[in-house]
């Protein structure tokens, strides 16, 4: 589903509703991004103050405003609170334009189905809307989780594009590469 009311596109899985973030959700922010657990596997994401998790909210929000488009709030049909969130940004992968396919849950949310589910809503919403970029999921080795959830949503492993990253050497996982010469 895609719903352009109420400040974005709107996205609805059978278990989940997705929708733009708002500065009502800076405390899911702060929550899941401080928790220790959800940023192992990428700790410059991890956040240690409210502060710190309104400046991520203005940035997520001028990527919409400038976009269209960024990351989502994911919560369940029967129940408004955010389980996580997922969505895309655009980035510069060695000297490509590319999507990047961002996924991060509460612990509690795990184990679940719920990010892959929102992540295969994300990649169908972006194909469908913004087809001329490629899509990337950037997946720490260790992660074996985030790599089925990339599965998933319809990505597959794109070796010759791993290399160093902010946290760590980066698997990719893609979709809709250009031929490659």
């Amino acid at each position: 589903m895609n719903d352009l009311s109420g400040g974005g596109p709107r996205l609805r899985t059978d278990r989940l509703d997705l929708r733009r973030p708002a500065v009502t959700d800076v405390d899911a922010v702060h929550a899941i991004h401080s928790d220790p657990r959800t940023c192992v596997h990428n700790p410059s994401d991890a956040l240690a103050t409210p502060e710190e998790a309104e400046e991520l909210y203005h940035r997520w929000d001028a990527h919409w405003r400038r976009h269209g488009y960024g990351y989502w709030v994911v919560r369940r049909h029967d129940d408004p609170a955010p389980l996580g969130f997922c969505g895309i940004k655009h980035m510069d992968l060695r000297g490509m334009d590319v999507l990047n396919l961002f996924y991060r849950f509460a612990a509690a949310a795990w184990g679940r189905g719920y990010a892959g589910e929102a992540a295969a809503a994300v990649t169908a919403w972006a194909a469908r809307n913004v087809p001329g970029l490629p899509l990337i999921a950037r997946v720490r080795p260790a992660n074996v989780a985030s790599g089925r959830v990339a599965v998933r949503a319809g990505l597959t492993r794109a070796e010759h594009l791993d290399g160093d990253g902010y946290d760590g050497f980066d698997q990719i996982y893609a979709t809709r590469l250009p031929d490659r010469e």
